[in-house]
């Protein structure tokens, strides 16, 4: 039987990424930041798509179905005169001509589009445009529950900005939507802003200040702004810019006399009176949040089981809190939730729901991307007469260096796809010492002193540190860490006393769970700090060329790049 050949693009926004599933499995997938070096890039996915089609053997011609997150057709409803009455140039007819037939509809709206070229030479491409929120909502697809409820939230997606729906097995059903602009991510990308923070870029800023300060200050303020219905929220839309595009900023001037703070400079050091209005963001976003998930427990019939997906779903303090402040018993959330996960919803929307394909696996592991042998390593390092050693024990040398306090940078495998680095792509220090994170944050990170790092521990040891918390393989969620092990641990414990847990397995990462346990064995800490591979303003590093680069550009003592140690004087 012919293998069904799937490649999926996230090319509307930020975060462009591509993917590549065959019969359900997912082959590749990559943010294009990774690979041209712009963080949060947004250009089109060509160098992503030529290493997914390379990775797996194929040419473009024949694949079965191309997928993008996001049906342009919802975009078209209002009829544009002066932008579709003609072609500026022939290629818009693919534009002008759906738009002006729409027009001639009554009931136009849209739920996917599609659109074949064939060529001369007998191939084709089938592309399908998919919903950006159905996008993500395919997240169930590669989740472990056979049916589930689904929440999808983030700044906007076409014109949507919360989703309700319910999975069941192949069949996604939608079950509520809310319309842009009354959204949770435009609210709380603003308040980023206001913090002197990039907006849709640097919103774990916010979360990461928020434990400094009191959300009393200012959370009845803000809450007065806030509208909880029957269905969804409300926001008062007179305090806030973000909704128009064409204006300059997130807030309004009203917004700024009502709390009584001028917006904090760009880059400019917080002081108490932001780090509260920090805390009351991060405060009142849980509540809105909570309080969507627990319409959502309401409206589905599948109450035990949840999803989630969405540039709000990495909001990893939120996430830890959900099982205590809902009436659900499970939680998905996968490691790339923002849109450029949507590249891989998009597939797989396209093959079970579309196409009609049982499902086969669940996500297990996110190195997806790039990976490259010790020889391809060596010729790199050789290239740039990088003095090296050969290890025959990486995990061993590894977690011996971090014992001594040094960083070390670690690359392994095959990159991450998404966020957050989860042991192919980390930096790596020992979280015993009380000055490690102040001295990972200046000499390696270059970021504010406030941002906390991720303990990635033995998954048979998460319940000796942690309270209330549950296996988190995606670094997806927030824990308190237990009182009488926060002083053997105080790197990775933030100022509220709790961790953004990674928990690793074998099964996951063995090379990664091997360097934890050496560490244990030399010293009774079945965790180290991890934080991901690159520097401030950067992408994650991807190839050998940016490890080495990242390398003798920051503060790390030591890099192991496959089974090669370099170490500097």
């Amino acid at each position: 039987m012919t293998s069904i050949k799937i490649l999926g693009i996230n090319s509307a926004g930020f975060n462009t990424s591509s993917s590549l599933i065959i019969d359900g499995k997912i082959i590749y997938a990559v943010e294009e930041e990774r690979l041209n070096r712009e963080k949060r890039t947004r250009n089109f996915p060509f160098q992503g798509i030529k290493e997914a089609l390379k990775t797996a053997g194929i040419k473009l011609e024949e694949l079965d179905a191309i997928a993008v997150a996001w049906n342009p057709a919802i975009n078209l409803e209002l009829h544009n005169h002066a932008q579709s009455s003609k072609a500026r140039y022939l290629g818009e007819i693919f534009y002008n001509v759906p738009s002006a037939l729409m027009s001639l509809k009554k009931n136009n709206q849209s739920s996917y589009s599609r659109q074949v070229i064939e060529f001369k030479d007998g191939t084709n491409l089938n592309i399908y445009y998919i919903m950006h929120h159905l996008s993500h909502a395919s997240t169930f697809y590669y989740s472990p529950f056979e049916t589930a409820s689904i929440m999808t939230i983030d700044a906007f997606g076409e014109k949507e900005c919360v989703l309700f729906a319910e999975g069941n097995n192949t069949e996604l059903k939608t079950i509520w939507s809310q319309e842009f602009p009354h959204s949770l991510g435009g609210f709380y990308s603003t308040m980023t802003e206001f913090l002197g923070f990039q907006p849709q870029s640097d919103e774990w800023k916010l979360m990461g200040a928020a434990p400094y300060g009191d959300p009393k200050q200012f959370y009845e303020k803000l809450r007065k702004l806030i509208i909880f219905k029957d269905d969804g929220f409300e926001l008062d839309l007179s305090y806030f810019n973000f909704y128009l595009f064409h204006r300059p900023g997130r807030f309004t001037q009203k917004f700024s006399d009502y709390i009584g703070l001028p917006p904090n400079p760009k880059d400019n050091a917080l002081n108490e009176l932001y780090y509260n209005l920090a805390a009351s963001s991060q405060l009142l976003m849980e509540e809105i949040y909570f309080h969507l998930l627990n319409q959502l427990h309401k409206k589905s019939k599948f109450k035990d089981n949840l999803v989630l997906a969405g540039g709000v779903v990495f909001n990893s303090v939120a996430n830890g809190k959900i099982l205590q402040n809902t009436l659900f018993k499970e939680v998905y959330i996968p490691p790339v939730p923002d849109d450029s996960g949507g590249s891989l919803g998009a597939s797989y929307y396209v093959y079970h729901q579309i196409l009609k394909h049982p499902r086969k696996e669940s996500l297990s592991n996110n190195y997806l991307g790039p990976g490259f042998n010790d020889s391809e390593i060596q010729d790199e390092l050789d290239k740039y007469k990088v003095n090296y050693s050969k290890l025959e024990n990486p995990s061993y040398t590894a977690a011996e260096l971090i014992s001594f306090g040094k960083i070390i940078g670690w690359f392994q495998g095959r990159l991450e796809f998404g966020d957050r680095a989860l042991g192919n792509r980390s930096i790596l220090a020992d979280p015993r010492n009380p000055e490690m994170k102040d001295k990972v944050n200046e000499t390696i990170k270059y970021r504010e002193s406030f941002r906390p790092f991720a303990p990635s521990i033995l998954i048979e040891k998460f319940s000796e540190y942690f309270e209330d918390a549950t296996p988190t393989p995606f670094m997806e969620k927030v824990f308190p860490i237990k009182k009488e092990k926060q002083s053997l641990i105080p790197a990775v414990t933030h100022v509220d006393g709790t961790g953004r847990l990674q928990t690793v397995s074998k099964e996951q990462n063995l090379l990664y769970y091997s360097l934890i346990q050496e560490f244990e064995k030399l010293t009774g800490i079945p965790i180290v700090l991890n934080t991901s591979f690159n520097l401030k303003g950067e992408p994650m590093v991807s190839s050998p060329k940016d490890a080495i680069r990242t390398f003798f550009t920051s503060g790390l003592d030591a890099l192991i790049i496959g089974d090669f140690l370099i170490v500097k004087k």
